[in-house]
């Protein structure tokens, strides 16, 4: 039985559960609660040395790292989420750097001092919080460039770029940016939202927090 380890407000760990419901696997969810410390036990830590999610255990394999762990789901199953040419593999991997590197990096800065630092007590950074601003400002454009061209983010192809990069959208909302300033984001990122593999992990981002009061 596959084991995914995951936080709901964590859009990597987001990304795993998505592609895993896309391909119809069975596995069993384990929550991490990051805050209350439980990534650095040490039998989570021996799953995880960075006591971080999303982590897997597949029978006596276990794995860690989002993008990692999608292609090795993609390529166990053998999905064209991941497709064997080489050309089409690159252009994936290219647009999930992006989305990890430049769209994950300012999302995450906002999200953390707009919303979790003042939930959990801690100080906010201002200086971070514009950072993850102007990141946004300045990336987000290229990506609704780039829909606005191909019907997917790395081609006419549903594939694990565009779950990446839904995960890593997905709190948009809850920092308050605009999607409507980004036409061909808003209008990709709608039926994937509504999609089952989407509806089965949450109805939106934060549902659970929010139920949780």
């Amino acid at each position: 039985m596959l084991t995914i380890y995951a936080l709901d407000l964590s859009s990597p760990a987001l990304k795993v559960l998505y592609v895993a419901n896309y391909l119809g696997l069975q596995y069993e969810r384990k929550g991490i609660n990051l805050a209350e410390g439980e990534g650095q036990s040490e039998e989570y830590k021996r799953i995880h040395p960075a006591g971080k999610v999303p982590a897997i255990i597949d029978g006596d394999f276990s794995l860690w790292e989002s993008n990692a762990i999608i292609r090795y789901l993609a390529a166990k199953e053998k999905s064209d989420l991941y497709p064997a040419d080489l050309k089409q593999r690159a252009l994936i991997d290219q647009w999930m750097d992006f989305a990890a590197l430049h769209i994950q990096n300012g999302i995450g800065r906002v999200l953390w001092n707009k919303i979790m630092a003042p939930k959990l007590g801690r100080e906010v950074d201002e200086n971070s919080l514009q950072c993850g601003l102007q990141f946004l400002n300045r990336y987000l454009p290229i990506v609704d460039e780039q829909l606005g061209k191909t019907l997917y983010i790395a081609g006419e192809k549903l594939s694990l770029a565009d779950f990446a990069l839904l995960a890593h959208t997905d709190p948009l909302e809850a920092i308050e940016i605009d999607v409507k300033k980004y036409p061909n984001l808003d209008k990709w990122r709608r039926p994937l939202q509504s999609a089952d593999f989407f509806q089965k992990v949450h109805k939106f981002y934060g549902e659970s927090a929010m139920a949780r009061g």
